[in-house]
Formats: C-alpha cells, sequence, structure tokens
C-alpha cells in the first residue's frame, strides 16, 4: 500500500543549511518515501500500465493515451482558470493561461511522435484485445471539447453508468463555453450582439454569427500596444489552432494505423473524423480575417 507522506515545506534558509551540511551533494537518506514521490505520485504513476497483451508495442500505445489523457486535464486546467479572468473583465490576466494551454496542446500533439512507428500490422497485433475501447470515449477530452465550444449532448450518452462522470460532464453542458464567455466579454465592451445570441442554449453548439465576426473586424482594426482584445484574439487564434493540429495528427495517426476501417467504438473510424474537423474551434476568430 502507497505511503501517504505529506511534502514537509522548505525555505531558502533551509536549503542553503542543507546544502551547506551535504557538501554540495544531494540528500540521500529520508525517514519515509522520498519527498519526489511525495509530490508527484510517480511510483503511483507507474503502476497504471496493465497492457492487455504481451506485445511489447502495446506498452506504448497505452502509454501515449494516458498521456495524453494527463495533457487534456491540464488544458482544461488553464482554459478554465482564463475563462474565470475572461468573466471578470480581466483580459490581461487571462493571457498567460491561454498561452499556457497553447504549449501544453503542442506537448500533447508533441506525443503522437511516439506512435509514429505502428503500422496495420504492429496495431493488430494487439487491437482486438481492446474490444470496443476508443478514444472516442475519453471524458476529458469532451471536457475539453465542451470548454472550447464544440458540443453534442449526445456525446454523453457513453457515460451514463458511470453517474459521476456523467454528472460532470452534464454540468459542463450547461455551462458556457470559453468562447461564450468571450463573446458576452465583446457585448460588455461595447459591440453590438442581439440577446439572442447572448442568451442562448449553451448546451448547444454554438453557431457562428455575423456580429461576432464584425466584432472581431473592429478589434483587429486596431493595431495599438493597449488592446488587449486583439492580444485575446491572437492567444484564442493560438489554442484554437494546436487544438485543429491536435485532430489533424489524430487523423494522421488512424490512417496510418488502421486506414479506412471500421472504429474500435462502432464508428466510421477515419471518416467519422474527417467530419468532425468541419467543427470549427472560435469560428469567427478565422472568419474575421477574409473581412480584414
Amino acid at each position: 500500500m502507497e505511503q501517504t507522506t505529506a511534502v514537509r515545506p522548505a525555505t531558502s534558509q533551509q536549503r542553503a543549511a542543507r546544502a551547506a551540511r551535504n557538501g554540495g551533494e544531494p540528500t540521500l537518506e529520508f525517514a519515509d518515501r522520498v519527498p519526489y514521490d511525495a509530490y508527484v505520485h510517480a511510483s503511483t504513476l507507474h503502476r497504471l500500465q496493465q497492457p492487455l497483451s504481451d506485445d511489447p508495442g502495446e506498452m506504448s500505445f497505452l502509454m501515449v493515451s494516458q498521456i495524453m489523457e494527463l495533457y487534456f486535464k491540464l488544458t482544461c486546467h488553464e482554459l478554465r482558470h482564463a475563462q474565470r479572468e475572461v468573466r471578470a473583465n480581466r483580459i490581461w490576466e487571462a493571457l498567460p493561461p491561454l498561452r499556457r494551454a497553447a504549449l501544453h496542446l503542442e506537448g500533447l500533439n508533441a506525443a503522437w511522435q511516439g506512435l509514429r512507428w505502428m503500422t496495420p500490422a504492429d496495431f493488430n497485433r494487439f487491437r482486438d484485445r481492446l474490444g470496443e475501447g476508443s478514444g472516442f470515449q475519453s471524458a476529458m477530452y469532451r471536457q475539453l471539447e465542451f470548454l472550447l465550444g464544440l458540443r453534442d449532448p449526445a456525446l454523453i450518452r457513453p457515460f451514463r453508468r458511470q453517474t459521476d462522470v456523467h454528472a460532470e460532464l452534464t454540468a459542463a453542458l450547461a455551462t458556457p463555453s470559453l468562447w461564450d464567455d468571450v463573446v458576452a466579454l465583446l457585448a460588455r465592451r461595447g459591440f453590438d450582439l442581439p440577446d439572442e445570441l447572448l442568451d442562448r442554449d449553451v448546451a448547444a453548439e454554438h453557431e457562428p454569427h455575423p456580429g461576432v465576426e464584425a466584432a472581431w473586424v473592429r478589434v483587429y482594426a486596431d493595431s495599438g500596444p493597449d488592446n488587449h482584445l486583439r492580444l485575446l484574439g491572437d492567444a484564442l487564434t493560438e489554442v484554437a489552432e494546436q487544438f485543429g493540429d491536435w485532430r489533424w495528427n489524430h487523423v494522421k495517426a488512424v490512417q496510418r494505423t488502421m486506414g479506412a476501417k471500421v472504429g474500435s467504438g462502432g464508428s466510421a473510424g477515419l471518416a467519422w473524423l474527417q467530419r468532425s474537423m468541419a467543427r470549427v474551434v472560435f469560428p469567427e476568430l478565422w472568419s474575421a480575417r477574409t473581412a480584414m
């Protein structure tokens, strides 16, 4: 059973005194578990890999999937932080978490590199063991999509018997997306947006609106250094672009490992993924570029 020793805080003076006692060498003796493990829980993380086959390549597939799940959660964490700042009209304060989110998405994209070796023959050696398991069923990925404004209430149905997960996703659907809050911010900043857009059912996916597009055209017309809305648009664009890259990398990975075969989760596989890419994140940020 894992020990639960807490991390003990240390001051800069204590660190300096310890280094002096150690003669510059690292501390090698601890009363309980090492502080690094108490903080990172590495011993727990490294027990979570439980392959279903004897194929050595399955470990890559399993661990890359777990790494992506952690990146999904980390990106959601940053986007929720940014969302709180946007709701509070603190645009400048929303920029750092958005920049971090874009960098985390860049790391998420890099994780695909660990699967570039996988051919259909490689995947087929353990694919049947996965049964109906599919990345389509990732609850944290759904949370990320919902935050970005990609919403389909039907996609939470697989979690109905996981009551806690289903409740979290239901709550996420009932909460405005980051884009909803950005649109509301534009309205508070004096841009003319209709009430039906601002008071819409947030569980439904946002439909591109000419008023939102016109607002961004006006925002980008001001190139002054104090135009924080333009900086917000740039940060959101980077998030959308990195997320779009992840979706495209997913399509390429599926093409490489299984071609156009049906998906493990019951979908049309590659064709379903290609259709889903037509749903654009922060759509008016992109369409406004035509009118700029």
